[in-house]
């Protein structure tokens, strides 16, 4: 008997957990650039030729001006990150690692799980080590962490309250994923939308 195999059952995509507007999205990812582009001149220094990251945030600030979210992001995001680990060092690697996840944060879900904070704030973070690995000539030392926060606007620091707290890793991006959520929320959120405490009342 030639007994066919059951075909593998399709899950049901998760329903939100709470709104996220476009213009939600555009304010994510304006921070993630924000912070990103300040370290595109150091991966360029390392590789003059290779365009993927600044090919990232071109779309991820494409998107943050006006423009449709498309496939243009998420492409430019494999690019960038693919350009981060064929690196030879870290300051490149950070510095296209942001560069990716600037334009990867155009897809940020609304769903109420501690990872999708790294949507967030994992661009600002790969900037940050950046800077504790190649301090700015500029402004060397300092709080490095409230730096960047101060990029923040005050609905990026609203959408972030919509998700539970992340935890730290072990790696030192993760550990400073963590530090800049926990820095942010230290801040005062606008008031939340009667659509954006759907999570708040199940």
């Amino acid at each position: 008997m030639n007994i066919q195999p059951e075909p593998p059952t399709r899950r049901e995509p998760r329903p939100p957990d709470f709104a996220l507007a476009l213009d939600d999205l555009r304010a994510v990812t304006a921070f993630a650039v924000a912070s990103a582009e300040q370290v595109l001149p150091l991966f360029e220094a390392h590789r003059p030729h290779d365009s993927r990251p600044r090919g990232a945030l071109e779309a991820a600030a494409a998107f943050v001006n006006g423009c449709r979210r498309s496939r243009a992001q998420r492409a430019a995001a494999a690019a960038a990150h693919r350009a981060g680990k064929e690196a030879a060092s870290p300051v490149p690697f950070h510095a296209a690692m942001a560069a990716g996840d600037a334009a990867a944060s155009a897809y940020l879900h609304p769903l109420a799980d501690a990872a999708q904070v790294n949507h967030i704030l994992r661009a600002s973070a790969h900037t940050i080590r950046v800077f504790e690995i190649c301090p700015s000539e500029e402004e060397p030392g300092g709080d490095l962490v409230e730096r960047i926060a101060s990029l923040a606007s005050p609905l990026l620091i609203d959408i972030l309250h919509r998700y539970p707290r992340i935890g730290g890793g072990t790696n030192r991006v993760s550990q400073l994923v963590h530090e800049l959520d926990a820095r942010l929320r230290d801040q005062a959120p606008t008031p939340l939308t009667r659509d954006n405490r759907v999570m708040e009342q199940r």
